[in-house]
């Protein structure tokens, strides 16, 4: 295969823009916002509930109907993107993004805030792979690549933690609406800049009709699924509707797979997930997300109940990490993803990252900040930020230019499950676990302040059992990006096919006539 079957057509490293770079900046500030606003939100839970008048059964629905229009609609948002044009679909959900926070801001009931986060969650879903995608097509020469995804995986994996930082700044010294305001600027400057900065490359769309079956069953699909986990997390993995969800989840998303396989014209060509490199990469990131996510849950509740710490200090509390994913994906990643074979940095990084989770296996009540949180979350950023570096550019390289959108859309599709797993998967396990505790040790304790002690231990005992399980899912990773991801360098001479070994070879392009 030669080296410009690679590319975009049209596109070479020298065509493409020289407003690339400034490009970057805009895509880069989009991706800050949507990650923000992952945990942004969590921080300003506690005052919005209050203000608004929503009880404690209905208070998980902020975040739910975020989470299962954002997840659900991300191959169809992927789609869109290669049928209307990246650019186009980049700017629409910007501009959907801000109208939907500023309506968040201004909601004066519990009905008009969920509202709202499903609006998010749509427009959401319609800029996260465009964002990806238009990555993917503008920056085709491998060095040039590596600098790009290293600066989006750093935001991709770091964002959220800034995210804690500037909801407890805003919750705690203005208002818990500004959480929601905030979007508003990030998204003008972005699409302003996209709109006279971003010039798409030519040829790649996907003009074929969308496949609405697939839509509607892989929509339906996934919503069944991350509900199911919501639902899991509050009421239990026995409960009916629960069960249900799953078994539903199970049969539309078979369903989905059948009909694909006979369409024509396919929402998710199969070729994009069946690849080994990208099935890999979809697979072991998903994997990664369960234990991080749960990780966010968890030392945020230790360090605010446990420690004591305002919401400004937790968030400052995690900027080390912050640091780690930073220096992991730009300094790490990106100078040696034109060097070594993919699988020796997302492996290894997510070892790494593993052996922060075991750091923390050790959690007490009086666990020195100093000497085990900081530690463990230096490693954590710097495995994971080295992880997703390559596995963000692998994920969408060598697909077909019209395919970029949905392959982009699987990305943000195995981070978005992987989240809802792992925050209802992990969070199950630590409850189990600290009632089990309790349960042993409250008949020993004779006065209300040994009871209260007794609590704290079982919270902190409950963490660190998940904790173990994170390490297990993560080792796990690891594993699945050794065994499947099989690219050599980027900067490699491309072979016709994958012979295995893992050091000359490049993502096999699948050859469809247009």
């Amino acid at each position: 295969m030669s080296e410009t079957a690679l590319k975009a057509p049209g596109v070479t490293a020298a065509s493409g823009d020289a407003n690339r770079w400034k490009a970057l900046v805009f895509i880069a500030l989009a991706q800050l916002m949507v990650v923000l606003d992952a945990t942004i939100v969590n921080i300003a839970l506690p005052a919005a509930q209050q203000d608004l008048g929503i009880s404690d059964g209905n208070k998980q629905w902020v975040i739910t109907a975020y989470a299962l229009a954002f997840g659900g609609l991300l191959l169809f948002g992927g789609r869109i993107a290669d049928l209307w044009g990246r650019k186009r679909t980049f700017v629409l959900g910007l501009g959907g993004f801000a109208a939907a926070s500023a309506l968040g801001g201004a909601a004066t009931t519990g009905a008009m805030m969920f509202g709202a986060r499903a609006l998010q969650g749509v427009f959401g879903a319609l800029l996260a792979p465009a964002a990806l995608s238009l990555l993917a097509v503008m920056f085709t020469d491998a060095k040039e690549r590596a600098k790009a995804f290293g600066i989006y995986g750093a935001i991709a994996g770091g964002g959220g933690a800034v995210g804690l930082i500037l909801g407890g700044f805003l919750t705690e010294y203005l208002d818990w609406r500004w959480t929601f305001f905030v979007n508003v600027p990030f998204a003008v400057v972005a699409a302003a800049g996209a709109y006279f900065v971003i010039r798409e490359p030519e040829g790649g769309r996907n003009r074929n009709p969308l496949d609405i079956p697939g839509v509607l069953l892989s929509t339906l699909g996934l919503v069944a699924l991350v509900y199911g986990f919501t639902r899991a997390e509050s009421d239990g993995w026995g409960d009916a509707v629960t069960v249900s969800m799953f078994v539903a989840s199970v049969v539309l998303l078979l369903a989905f797979v059948v009909v694909e396989a006979r369409v024509k014209a396919p929402l998710l060509p199969l070729r994009v997930v069946t690849d080994r490199n990208r099935g890999g990469i979809y697979l072991s990131l998903g994997l990664a997300i369960i234990g991080m996510f749960g990780l966010f849950l968890f030392l945020t509740y230790y360090l605010q109940i446990v420690k004591g710490y305002s919401p400004v200090k937790t968030g400052f509390a995690f900027l080390p990490m912050v640091v780690g994913m930073i220096t992991g994906s730009t300094q790490i990643g990106t100078r040696l993803m034109t060097r070594v074979p993919a699988r020796l940095l997302m492996g290894p990084g997510f070892l790494v990252a593993g052996l922060g989770m075991l750091l923390l296996t050790q959690l007490e009540i009086d666990s020195s900040y100093g000497a085990l949180l900081l530690p463990a979350m230096v490693l954590l950023g710097l495995g994971m930020g080295t992880a997703f570096m390559p596995a963000m550019s692998l994920a969408t390289q060598g697909v077909e230019p019209r395919d970029a959108g949905v392959a982009s859309a699987m990305v943000n599709t195995s981070q978005q499950v992987g989240g809802a797993i792992g925050t209802a998967l992990l969070n199950t396990i630590a409850s189990s676990a600290t009632t089990s505790y309790i349960k042993d040790h409250i008949a020993g304790a004779a006065a209300k302040p040994q009871q209260d002690l007794v609590k704290l231990q079982g919270m902190v005992h409950g963490y660190s059992t998940a904790i173990w399980f994170a390490v297990g899912i993560l080792t796990v990773a690891a594993l699945i990006a050794f065994t499947f991801v099989n690219a050599g360098r980027p900067g490699a001479t491309p072979a016709a096919s994958g012979s295995g070994d893992g050091v000359e070879d490049e993502l096999p392009v699948p050859v469809v006539a247009h």
